[in-house]
Formats: structure tokens, C-alpha cells, sequence
């Protein structure tokens, strides 16, 4: 930890730089979360095939196959990480753009095929982004840096959950797509004012990128830990990832318009969610990553509730206050989690392998959003609303029931 004020450390070239990944990485997978859904729902899709949709974004899961190549090959421009970055933030550019060109009640098949596209160019960005952000952050900045990575992540869902769904009230979804789209020039952005850091280690054979980033994990941490805490990285914001999987159908059916979902909603979802990782950031420096995922974990778990409750009541009361205190109340709960989880991830992987051990972590954070989510709309279908949400607290507490093991209480130093 340090003993530097806060504000020092928060107003840096370095955190400048966690907002552009932090933006880049989250405009594509709220894309994919809240506008493709919102989308789809609109023009009368059932909610069974929006949520079996989530199955396109397997490549968050499966991303730590292809990360030894991005540690392993440098492309022509920019060097390892720039270059990267540039090529999958060209690929997101042009395939976000893609859906103005689809029309889903005519082919469900090119709305998967463009969303495949869109998740792999993401997951890849991820890859690069993840590694780069971890290079150039000292150990002691770990918890804030991620903290403001995830502030900015969340910051562009605003794009796809907010504006995207205002426009869509008054602008054909087409040109919706097309403004949407524009927002990654922000990853552009990034590239072109980053410097390419300096790395530990640069793979000259295959087998180095591939192999020996997975045996020095185990090797490190021993075969129970490195299992453990693999677990507990899919277990820890399963319930949380369930909660809000179908969240912008879940406004419709409680017959909120776009217009309020965007206005209000989002809104809701947005400030509380900055305030809480960047809250949580700054908590983490002061009683360090370990205790941070034992109170915001709790937190996250009660914030569901509030979903809970807001499904339940009847209809002449679900009025704009009930929907923002809710929406606030769960988000400020998400915030404080994902930065806590993030850091968590950042720390235990090594610098020396950075890329594939990030890869592989944080895809296994992913695993939970895919395949829990697919079968969300038909756990909503079978249940209501209310039950599943109960459900999803219930979901929610197995990965607080390992904390003992994989960040204990007493370790307070991160």
C-alpha cells in the first residue's frame, strides 16, 4: 500500500490510460448485453432465443486458446500489444456496423454470425488490453487502475444501454447500429496515444507461449490452490451475472418504455456503478484486495434483492423512483465486485506470462455470463421473474463460501 494521497494517484497518464481500455472493452460486450436484447425483444423476438443468443459469446470463455499467439507474434505495426490492439479494434468498427444491415425477422442467422464476429474481435481486444493495462501498472496501483478500468468499462454501456435505445425511439434501428458503431473509435484513440511498454518476456517458440504460461500457474500457487481459485473465479459474480442477463427485456415486460429504460434505468445503472469501483478502489488501498472481496461480495448478494422486490410489485406501482432505486442499488453493488474481482485476477497472474494467464482468468469469469445466461430466458419463462431472481441469490453464495481458502481474512496486505 501507499502512503501518497489518493487524488495523486487517481490523476495520472497511466489512469488516463485504464479509462480508454475500460471504454474500448465495455462497448462492445454491452453491445452484445443490452442493445442486441433490447433489439431483438422489440421487434417480438421470444425471450428463450435472446437468451440462448448468449451462446455466441463463447469466445470470452475461450479466449485463452488464442492468447499465446498475441504473446508469441508481433505483427508489422506498432509493436506487440499496439499492434494488436489496432487490428481487433478495426474488426470491432466493422462488424458492430454490420447489424444496420440485418434484419432479424428474416434471419436470426446473420444476427448470430455478426455477434460471433463481435465477441471474438472483443475477447481478442481483451486479450491485448488486459496484458498492456497490467504492464504498465505498478503493484501498489493494481486495485485503483482496475478499479478506473472498470468504471470506464461500465461508462460505455451508457452508449449501447442509454443513447442507443433513446435514438432508437425516434431513428430507424439502422442508423442506431451506425452511430453505435462510431463509439470504438475511442479504442482507436487509445492505440494511437499509448506507448508500447516494455515486457518481461517475449516467447520465441510456440511451445513457450503455450505450454509453459499454464505449468508455471500450477507450479506457483500448487495444484489445490491453483484449482481453488480457478473456482472461485467462476463461482464469485455468477449469481450477480444471472440477475442482470436479461435486464433490459426484464424493463420492458415490467412496462417501462425505451425512452425510461434509457433515461432512467441506465442512468441508475451507470453513476451508482462508477461509485462503487471507484470506491472500491480506493477502499482496496486501504484494507487491500482479500477483505474487499469478503464485504463487497456480501453486497452484491443483498443488492439483488431489490430486483426481487421490484418484480413483484403490481403494476400501478412500478413507478420511475421504484426502478432507479433498485437499478442503483444492485449496480452499486456490481461496481464494488468487479473491481475487487479484477485486481484479484491481476494479482495472481504472472507478469512473466502475462497474456495467457490473464486470458485464461478472466475467461473463466466469462463462463458463468454464457452459459448461465443462455438458459436464463427459459429459467424467467418456467418461474416469473420473482423466483428467479431469489434464485439468483441462492446462485450467488458458493463463491463467497471459498473466500476462506482463496483470499483469506487475515492476509490484509495486497
Amino acid at each position: 500500500m501507499t502512503d501518497a494521497p489518493w487524488w495523486q494517484l487517481v490523476f495520472t497518464r497511466r489512469m488516463l490510460l485504464c479509462i480508454l481500455t475500460g471504454f474500448a472493452s465495455g462497448l462492445p460486450l454491452f453491445f452484445l448485453f443490452q442493445l442486441v436484447p433490447g433489439w431483438l425483444r422489440d421487434l417480438d423476438v421470444d425471450l428463450g432465443t435472446i437468451g440462448l443468443l448468449a451462446l455466441v459469446q463463447f469466445p470470452y470463455t475461450w479466449k485463452f486458446l488464442w492468447s499465446p499467439l498475441m504473446d508469441r507474434f508481433e505483427l508489422p505495426l506498432l509493436g506487440l500489444r499496439r499492434g494488436w490492439m489496432l487490428l481487433t479494434q478495426l474488426g470491432l468498427l466493422l462488424s458492430l456496423a454490420s447489424f444496420a444491415f440485418i434484419d432479424p425477422q428474416h434471419s436470426l442467422t446473420l444476427v448470430v454470425i455478426a455477434s460471433i464476429l463481435v465477441a471474438v474481435f472483443s475477447a481478442s481486444q481483451d486479450i491485448v488490453i488486459d496484458a498492456y493495462r497490467r504492464e504498465i501498472l505498478p503493484d501498489r496501483e493494481l486495485g485503483l487502475g482496475n478499479a478506473v478500468h472498470v468504471n470506464a468499462y461500465r461508462l460505455a454501456g451508457l452508449v449501447p444501454g442509454s443513447l442507443s435505445l433513446i435514438l432508437a425511439d425516434h431513428l430507424p434501428w439502422s442508423s442506431v447500429f451506425l452511430i453505435t458503431a462510431a463509439f470504438m473509435a475511442v479504442g482507436l484513440v487509445l492505440t494511437a496515444i499509448a506507448d508500447e511498454p516494455n515486457h518481461d518476456r517475449h516467447p520465441m517458440k510456440l511451445y513457450q507461449a503455450v505450454v509453459e504460461p499454464f505449468a508455471e500457474f500450477f507450479d506457483r500457487l500448487g495444484g489445490r490452490q491453483a484449482l481453488l481459485i480457478l473456482v472461485f473465479m467462476v463461482l464469485y459474480k455468477l449469481g450477480d451475472n444471472m440477475a442482470v442477463a436479461l435486464q433490459t427485456p426484464f424493463y420492458l415486460d415490467m412496462g417501462y418504455t425505451k425512452s425510461e429504460i434509457g433515461l432512467v434505468a441506465k442512468h441508475a445503472a451507470l453513476w451508482p456503478v462508477l461509485v462503487g469501483s471507484l470506491l472500491g478502489g480506493l477502499v482496496m488501498l486501504k484494507i487491500g484486495i482479500n477483505r474487499s472481496l469478503w464485504l463487497f461480495g456480501l453486497i452484491q448478494v443483498a443488492s439483488i434483492a431489490g430486483y426481487a422486490l421490484l418484480s413483484s410489485l403490481a403494476p400501478e406501482a412500478r413507478n420511475l423512483w421504484w426502478l432507479g432505486g433498485v437499478v442503483a442499488a444492485e449496480y452499486f453493488g456490481v461496481g464494488l465486485g468487479a473491481a475487487a474481482l479484477t485486481a484479484f485476477i491481476a494479482r495472481e497472474a504472472s507478469r512473466t506470462y502475462l497474456a495467457t494467464q490473464l486470458a485464461l482468468l478472466t475467461a473463466l469469469t466469462a463462463v458463468p455470463r454464457v452459459l448461465a445466461n443462455a438458459g436464463t430466458g427459459f429459467m424467467v419463462e418456467a418461474m416469473g421473474w420473482p423466483l428467479f431472481f431469489m434464485l439468483c441469490m441462492v446462485v450467488a453464495l458458493p463463491g463467497l463460501l471459498l473466500l476462506p481458502w482463496v483470499a483469506p481474512w487475515k492476509r490484509r496486505a495486497d
